[in-house]
């Protein structure tokens, strides 16, 4: 049977004018500003579970900012026949990189969850998300030129070819 811990020994309190001290020296106790914040840093870096939801927050709802103007657009141009391209202005533009840094920090704080170091792991998903989103944005356009063109039809998702 393993021998128990031995407790470490109780220190006095310390009275109000070691505290005094302490205070105007800027020292507490036997620990230095570095040591105190050492104590904290295994808090702020496991699980990475925060980090992974407010990506996910921020995903979705730039998400559905994002659905928003590209169905204001699509209405507009259904009753005026305001022109569709270019879809990069500057809202567009700003919810569009809203979810990919969204989507990159979910799936960085995903990665660091089973293990990743936090540095490759956000450097993968940045890698996906940029490539992702770069594949999107160009389909995004392209069938928005084919409505504008009038030249749309029904996607096949069967058919790899259209999509290149």
């Amino acid at each position: 049977m393993p021998a128990a811990p031995i407790p470490a020994p109780i220190s006095e309190p310390i009275n109000l004018s070691e505290a005094t001290l302490d205070l105007f020296t800027g020292d507490y106790g036997d620990l230095d500003a570095q040591e105190i914040l050492l104590e904290f840093a295994p808090m702020l870096q496991q699980p990475p579970y925060v980090l992974a939801g407010i990506g996910l927050a921020m995903g979705v709802l730039c998400g559905l900012t994002f659905a928003r103007l590209v169905q204001e657009r699509l209405e507009g141009w259904k009753q005026d026949r305001l022109a569709m391209l270019p879809l990069g202005n500057f809202e567009t533009n700003l919810s569009y990189a809203g979810i990919v840094i969204g989507i990159t920090l979910f799936i960085g704080g995903s990665l660091q969850v089973f293990g990743f170091a936090a540095g490759a792991a956000l450097l993968v998903a940045l890698l996906l998300s940029l490539a992702t989103a770069g594949a999107l944005w160009v389909q995004l356009e392209r069938l928005m030129m084919q409505v504008e063109n009038g030249t749309f039809s029904a996607v096949d998702f069967d058919n790899f070819d259209q999509f290149f």
